[in-house]
């Protein structure tokens, strides 16, 4: 392949000892050079986002499993960036969220999706919907003090734990050009064009990370930007992306195709890495959406045979499939029962081996939903 349009250029700042060089991006669109295997790569990504949007669709109860994947996401986006904290930990519900930032964290990334997709009903994709996403992303976690909400008005640097300026892998533009540059971005979002959709994603992505707006949680809402970009262009109907698994897994890949752009101005070889991120994100939430579906029906079925004693174990049932770790308490008051008729719906459950007790505390008991939960923690 050839690459007829550079990425960017390097500008230099200060001088003496402070001197220092920060890139500063291109406008997008760069010039894209098609051939066959990245034709193929984007149609099998489409083809697989068309095959997950239809099954999201169709499926009766893909909102509550809408409500994990956001979770799922969330951590998995959240752990690119170090965050130590597991699905159980987020679901957990005898965990003080405000004790436990690592938790606060994935906490605010579901708050910041939910409240960034809902805006998108009323407002275009822009950079004041970014800054609001990343107030409530960084509020009250440990990036609380960088500025939540606004775009930087310092230099940032990226490289290793508490690493000089001088000894940084890559150093975004200074204030002035990263206002400029997100400025552009922002019009490039929502201007039309011949370009596909997945195409623009991944250099939409590419460009905001490289631009890096703000002063922390950058990563976080530049791979909110990808969910929010394709539900707003209609290739997604709902959040059921996850593409922070195949990006987890592959991490130092996935920062090192976006640093060979800046580089060398090889945008082929990030936008192939970024179709084949959206392609297996994609087969993975299928399977996973055909697994969980079957598991509620199986689940469904068996809690049909018990009768009227039935009903209140199905009401049980349908909120463990939202809180699949849960105490008989905080349930009986969430669905307005009572503490005695949702513990008998509960043992219910577990003489169906659809629910397990985990520990062996007396009080404060804990019951997990462990097949659905197993299915849900692929990844993670």
């Amino acid at each position: 392949m050839t690459f007829s349009d550079s990425a960017g250029y390097y500008r230099s700042n200060l001088s003496g000892d402070a001197a220092y060089r920060s890139f500063v991006p291109n406008p997008l669109p760069p010039h894209i050079e098609f051939d066959c295997e990245l034709v193929k790569a984007l149609v099998e990504a489409n083809s697989s986002l068309v095959l997950l949007n239809a099954l999201s669709e169709r499926i009766p109860n893909m909102s509550i499993f809408l409500s994990m994947y956001v979770r799922k996401e969330a951590l998995m986006s959240s752990q690119i960036e170090g965050t130590q904290a597991t699905l159980e930990d987020v679901l957990d519900p005898t965990i003080e969220k405000n004790t436990n930032r690592d938790v606060e964290e994935v906490v605010n990334y579901v708050k910041a999706t939910g409240y960034a997709i809902q805006r998108l009903e009323s407002m275009p994709l822009c950079n004041r919907m970014l800054r609001e996403a990343h107030a409530l992303l960084m509020s009250g976690t440990r990036g609380q003090d960088k500025d939540p909400g606004h775009f930087r008005h310092s230099q940032n640097w990226i490289g290793a734990w508490n690493c000089a300026i001088r000894n940084a892998k890559y150093i975004p533009p200074n204030p002035e050009d990263m206002e400029k540059a997100m400025s552009d971005l922002e019009k490039y979002i929502n201007s039309e064009d011949s370009m596909d959709v997945l195409i623009k994603a991944a250099l939409i992505h590419y460009q905001f990370e490289t631009i890096h707006p703000f002063l922390d949680g950058n990563g976080r809402i530049g791979r909110l930007l990808i969910t929010l970009y394709l539900m707003d262009k209609k290739i997604l109907s709902s959040p059921a992306l996850y593409v922070s698994y195949y990006l987890k897994k592959n991490r130092i890949e996935y920062y090192d195709r976006m640093n060979e752009v800046r580089e060398k101005g090889n945008f082929y070889q990030w936008i192939m890495f970024f179709l084949k991120a959206v392609s297996e994100s994609a087969l993975d939430a299928i399977s996973s959406i055909d697994e969980l579906n079957y598991l509620h029906e199986k689940s469904l079925s068996q809690i049909n045979t018990m009768g009227r004693a039935g009903e209140s174990a199905k009401t049980v049932f349908f909120y463990t499939e939202k809180n699949p770790i849960m105490d008989i308490g905080k349930t009986a008051k969430a669905l307005g029962l009572s503490f005695n008729t949702v513990s008998a719906a509960v043992n219910k459950l577990c003489a169906a081996g659809i629910l397990d007790r985990s520990g062996n505390a007396a009080r404060n008991r804990i019951f997990v939903y462990r097949t659905y939960l197993d299915i849900l923690k692929r990844g993670t």
